[in-house]
């Protein structure tokens, strides 16, 4: 499989290397830089509802890719806690940025945990370098569409497979160069394929408008006679592939969308901090909900450290619960003027509605709408 050219022109010029053996102090400070650029550009990115392509350059410009990636394709092969702490400062400054970055990830890490050595020799280095931009469409087998017949079906060729059909919920697809896309055959099998977006019959709509995150450009991607070869499949066929490939790494992430619904909780609550400065009214709520945050900033720390247990489907429901409150209570202690077009209390609010929608399991979904029910949720 030959990956085209990339959509658009991204000249990497990375900072110093920040390895896995940076300190703490050095990555904050990194950080730091790249927030502050992307805090300055968020509300641009959400009154336009346009592609971020400055953020996503910066992104480039600043390694940031490079953080998932190992040191033998030109990654920096950051530790778990590195990239915790790298998801918390983004998902601060600008959450559109943060939540392509995770659908890249998702992407990439499929490659990564692959069996297709192949592809991987091919794209690891331009990954690192962003000259490769990828993008997962596996919603259909996860969390999308469950009890209809399945959007997109492949079918056994001479050389490989025909895909046929559509994925529901892609992010970036129409600046993307690669798709990692989940089919399932007549029996029941499923595979997992890198389709580059050049190919015949692939067709990437160009962004629905929603709530929040329009900028994130995610719409269906449809597939009409694409033809596939084996060199092209990075798992299956076989019964419930993401499981099968989450097993050697390549899950689906339900983690990261916790961390940036604390990140996201984390900034609202430090306005309500700044507020109750100058309002001691909101002391004991800025008091308590900054509190609450740091509770579970501390769990999912521990739990990526591996010295907390909590399953990953308790801790989203309770990110879920906190990001919703901090962001409203935000918004509420702005006033009116939250409500105006345009003040960051607004955004926040409807970009945590996104946390309710978000590749969000059966049991999450159930538990939030019995929290908001106020009625005792069986799980």
């Amino acid at each position: 499989m030959t990956i085209p050219p990339p959509n658009t022109a991204r000249p990497i010029a990375p900072r110093p290397i920040l390895g896995s053996q940076a300190s703490t102090t050095e990555i904050v400070t990194y950080l730091d830089g790249i927030c502050q650029t992307l805090s300055e550009l968020a509300p641009q990115v959400d009154q336009s509802g346009k592609w971020p392509e400055q953020s996503m350059q910066l992104c480039g410009d600043s390694g940031v890719f490079r953080w998932f990636l190992p040191q033998s394709y030109g990654g920096w092969e950051w530790t778990d806690f590195q990239i915790l702490l790298g998801y918390l400062s983004l998902s601060q400054s600008c959450l559109t940025t943060s939540f392509i970055l995770t659908q890249w990830h998702a992407a990439a890490r499929r490659i990564l945990s692959s069996k297709n050595s192949q592809l991987l020799e091919q794209v690891g280095p331009k990954l690192a370098d962003g000259s490769c931009f990828v993008t997962v469409g596996i919603s259909q087998l996860s969390t999308s569409r469950q009890h209809t017949e399945p959007a997109l079906r492949s079918y056994p060729t001479a050389d490989g497979y025909r895909l046929e059909g559509f994925a529901p919920w892609v992010t970036a697809a129409a600046h993307a160069d690669l798709l990692i896309l989940g089919a399932t055959l007549e029996d029941g099998q499923q595979i997992l394929a890198a389709v580059p977006t050049s190919t015949k019959g692939v067709v990437c709509k160009p962004g629905m408008p929603l709530v929040a995150l329009s900028a994130s450009c995610t719409d269906r991607v449809e597939l009409q006679g694409v033809e596939i070869n084996e060199d092209q499949i990075l798992a299956g066929p076989i019964e419930n592939v993401l499981l099968a490939s989450a097993s050697k790494g390549g899950g689906v992430g339900g983690l990261h969308t916790s961390i940036l619904a604390i990140g996201h909780a984390m900034r609202a609550a430090a306005y309500l901090r700044v507020e109750s400065q100058q309002r001691s009214s909101l002391r004991p709520v800025a008091d308590k909900l900054s509190a609450d945050v740091e509770v579970l900033r501390m769990k999912i720390e521990r739990l990526t450290m591996g010295h907390e247990v909590i399953t990953v489907s308790e801790l989203r429901r309770r990110a879920n619960s906190l990001v919703l409150r901090v962001t409203q209570a935000a918004l509420q202690a702005a006033k009116g003027a939250g409500y105006v077009e345009g003040h960051p209390t607004g955004r926040w609010a409807r970009e945590a509605l996104f946390f309710l929608v978000w590749s969000c399991p059966q049991a999450v979904v159930e538990a939030n709408l019995c929290d908001l029910a106020g009625i005792e949720s069986p799980h």
